[in-house]
């Protein structure tokens, strides 16, 4: 079971950030009374949202909180469930279960986002390559908001691990892999969906980036003028913009920031948040305005008794999961903590 959490905090220039460190307890059935964050309107939002999982232990990571009905979704690497929550409620729900999971083919869920019309995206890691799949198992699915399945999509490539997920001007989603520098783009046409190939970056295919032994392309979001996406290089801590109109993809200018371990990405507005996951730190930048470099606002160190991989915002609080990857094994129940902004 895990041991209580200790509050930690960091202050910003402007506009200043503080991690809330209050934990609701295991077996808490969570009424906010008391443990929440007050908004100046008379409504108290919670400082953690508890994560149900399997009695054995489960591991999470992805989180993305859909803007129009304030409802936030998150992962379970463990099994490919999805876990939905509203940001007013302590508790969460598990939205789509194991069968659910199951039966579309997932037995791990990892990258998450939702579009305008609140569709799901959902990426698969290395679903294919889990011992009792398929040999056309998918790598990534949408489902509507009432959780019908509306895809199971395969990608063309032989060595994947479909990481993480963001919605481009366009409507698309555009998809990460961590084993080779691509992205891949999902769209629909007229009822029909497709998974294709959007950028191959690595150098063997003429690109710039150089895929280390470990994690590679990771985090994505998209640049605040939305002409660009920008995706975060996790092992070597490199960030790069691929434009959406050429492909072309440069590195963006962070100086001597460092950003090893980035794994999730958040933008809003000029900020740039890149969670870090083992280093245990979350770093803020600033983007310039031309979106092509970024300077360091801050580095907060982060509770060194988790490790956070994704956030989302919700108004000015970035809600982030605890992945619980340093548990061995991994306990039951986790939370989504929060990192709020003008507090």
């Amino acid at each position: 079971m895990r041991r209580p959490a200790r509050t930690t905090a960091g202050l910003l220039v402007v506009p200043p950030l503080l991690l809330t460190g209050a934990v609701a307890t295991a077996g808490d059935t969570g009424t906010g009374t008391g443990t929440g964050t007050g908004t100046g309107t008379g409504t108290t939002l919670p400082d953690t949202y508890a994560l149900q999982g399997d009695a054995d232990g489960s591991t999470f990571e992805g989180i993305d909180v859909h803007w129009y009905d304030s409802l936030f979704y998150v992962t379970e690497r463990t099994g490919g469930e999805i876990h939905r929550g509203l940001v007013w409620d302590p508790t969460t729900e598990v939205w789509l279960d194991e069968h659910v999971a199951r039966r579309d083919g997932r037995t791990t869920a990892v990258g998450i986002a939702t579009d305008s019309a609140g569709r799901v995206y959902v990426a698969g890691g290395d679903n294919r390559s889990a011992a009792d799949q398929p040999p056309d198992a998918p790598d990534l699915w949408v489902y509507d908001q009432d959780g019908a399945l509306l895809a199971a999509l395969r990608v063309d490539a032989a060595d994947v691990f479909l990481n993480d997920v963001a919605i481009g001007p366009d409507g698309a989603a555009y998809v990460t892999n961590s084993r080779v520098p691509q992205v891949f783009r999902v769209s629909e046409a007229d009822g029909a969906w497709r998974a294709e190939l959007f950028v191959d970056a690595g150098t063997e295919a003429g690109g710039p980036i150089e895929q280390t032994d470990g994690f590679g392309l990771n985090g994505i979001e998209g640049t605040p003028d939305g002409e660009a996406l920008v995706v975060a290089q996790s092992d070597p801590g490199v960030l790069w913009r691929i434009d959406l109109a050429t492909a072309e993809v440069t590195r963006i200018d962070t100086g001597d920031v460092d950003l090893s371990g980035s794994d999730g990405l958040v933008v809003e507005g000029s900020t740039l948040v890149a969670v870090r996951n083992f280093p245990r730190t979350v770093t803020v930048l600033e983007w310039a305005d031309d979106g092509r470099s970024a300077t360091l606002v801050e580095e907060i160190a982060t509770d060194p008794e988790r490790v956070l991989t994704t956030g989302s915002f919700a108004d000015d609080r970035l809600l982030l999961v605890d992945s619980q990857f340093e548990e061995d094994p991994p306990s039951p129940t986790s939370e989504v903590v929060v990192l709020r902004l003008g507090g």
